[in-house]
């Protein structure tokens, strides 16, 4: 087990940080009553600013939107695949990547939804932070909470103020990979509750009836979680190995629909069905993780009718009060009281497996003429070139996205449409250098005397212009900040500030080496 003693070595070091860039105990105590909107706001908090960040996507995250044919485009979508987080472990501080992806499709106006597809990350990482925060904190026995608040989480851990170092050892317990996904997950969930309080806030000053839905995807350590709110989806695309008489069942299935829709001729593919299937054939299979929150499932409607709302058919759409057709949403500030609420349905952290292909994410309108199994179908054919596919347009071989809403378009879908497609089967990048997982990039450091920071003395007496050595996918992300550190034998290594920089051979630091700030 990670000796407690290092942990605390670590804990010091992020105390040692903090100094500088950490958050007062006012802005602690604003975040504890309010939350992100009250950090956000409030100018004691200086360093939390929303941004202007711009929306480019990182290439292996497809994304589209179409606005069919409806009058205006209120549906959002958001992918954002480079998030660095850095959690203790029991080894130290690793860097955990979390992927987010998320469709919100608004209703009644646009506001909602492209309010919940602005905030989402900048809430989202401000409670990871202000959590990992707390987290320090109580391992230090400093923790900013009331004394009785503080005192009932230690009791959480059957722990007292008075308590050893062996016996707080056992928190260290918590610092396994359930820990980091945990952090995540309440992070998530805390971002919508914080996003719909915000929104509730604005449509009630400025009168709006606007809403959305909102379909979240976390992606961590070979995990993924599932967040919904309305009738937004989010499917896996899997791969399974079909036996010949399956196989040929499959392409059946697709030849035929592909015939009925018009999109090929009777000939096209056909006598190539027995050859293809002979020994199998690898295809996509749908694996559904959320479910519609429509105002007809049982428990939705349960829900409503006990809040005094009711559920009534319109033009055969199922709608709360005659009106509106989710029983979930972020804003819809004056069917709250009829039971419509913003809690999200999670389908909770499952491992990746080998076979699992693509992600797809998107609002309803694609599939007015899609089902879930033509999504994949359509992946499948776009990935094998099978020759019983139709003609597709070459767009669909690099832009996965607009391949779907295209075609989910041309097979008349009229309501608004927004995709976000991650293939999961990447190929494994080449080890990086020290400089390029600092993101130092052939950037000029800036030296900082190793023996101020050993001695204690205060970063900001050691630089007033930090270098920015790479510039991270969000702004936000700059608070988690890193050095490179260079150690004995001219080997070189990324750290965080809070890490224990002494506990690996490698990397022993004397008071005349150069480390380099991030």
């Amino acid at each position: 087990m990670f000796p407690f003693t290092s942990l605390i070595q670590i804990v010091l070091g992020f105390q040692l940080i903090t100094r500088c860039y950490g958050e007062s105990s006012t802005c602690l105590m604003l975040y504890k009553e309010g939350g992100a909107p009250a950090v956000f706001q409030s100018p004691k908090c200086p360093r939390w600013k929303l941004s202007s960040h711009g929306d480019s996507q990182p290439p292996v995250c497809h994304t589209a939107m179409q606005q069919g044919r409806r009058k205006t485009q209120e549906d959002r979508v958001f992918c954002n695949l480079d998030v660095r987080i850095p959690f203790p472990g029991a080894s130290g501080i690793r860097d955990v990547m979390v992927g987010i992806v998320a469709v919100f499709d608004g209703h009644n106006g646009a506001e909602a939804s492209d309010m919940a597809s602005k905030l989402f990350l900048e809430y989202f990482l401000l409670h990871t932070y202000f959590l990992l925060d707390s987290t320090y904190s109580l391992m230090l026995g400093k923790s900013m909470l009331p004394n009785k608040e503080y005192h009932a989480k230690l009791m959480e851990h059957n722990l007292d103020e008075s308590a050893n170092d062996r016996d707080k050892s056992q928190l260290l317990s918590i610092f396994d990979e359930s820990f980091c996904l945990n952090i995540l997950k309440q992070s998530l969930l805390r971002a919508i509750h914080d996003i719909d309080a915000t929104f509730s806030k604005e449509a009630s000053k400025r009168t709006l009836d606007s809403g959305t839905t909102a379909t979240i995807i976390l992606l961590a350590d070979d995990h993924i979680l599932a967040a919904n709110i309305g009738d937004s989806k989010a499917l896996l695309c899997s791969e399974k190995v079909q036996s010949p008489a399956d196989a040929k069942a499959t392409l059946l299935r697709i030849y035929a629909e592909k015939r009925r829709k018009g999109l090929i001729s009777r000939s096209k593919g056909h006598n190539s069905f027995e050859v293809m299937t002979s020994k199998g054939l690898a295809h996509l299979v749908v694996k559904e993780l959320t479910r519609d929150h429509h105002p007809d499932r049982d428990d939705e409607k349960s829900r409503v009718e006990t809040a005094g709302g009711f559920v009534y058919d319109t033009s055969g759409v199922p709608r709360v009060n005659g009106k509106l057709a989710v029983s979930r949403a972020i804003g819809d500030l004056s069917f709250k009281r009829y039971g419509v609420i913003s809690s999200p349905e999670i389908t909770d952290w499952q491992q990746l497996t080998a076979n699992d292909s693509y992600l797809v994410v998107a609002s309803d309108g694609l599939f007015e003429s899609l089902s879930t199994q033509d999504v994949c179908d359509l992946l499948w054919e776009t990935e094998k070139h099978d020759n019983t596919q139709s003609q597709l347009s070459v767009v669909c071989s690099y832009a996965l996205a607009d391949c779907l809403v295209n075609t989910a378009f041309s097979q008349g879908s009229t309501d608004n449409i927004a995709t976000a497609v991650v293939p999961l089967r990447a190929p494994t990048l080449s080890p990086k250098s020290a400089e390029e997982k600092c993101g130092l990039n052939g950037k000029e450091p800036l030296v900082v005397d190793t023996h101020a920071l050993v001695s204690g003395q205060p970063l900001r007496s050691i630089s007033s212009r930090p270098a920015l050595l790479e510039q991270p996918s969000h702004p936000v992300l700059t608070k988690f900040n890193r050095l490179l550190v260079e150690g004995k034998h001219g080997v070189a290594g990324c750290f965080y500030v809070f890490e224990n920089l002494t506990h690996e051979v490698d990397y022993m630091i004397h008071p005349e080496m150069p480390i380099v700030f991030e």
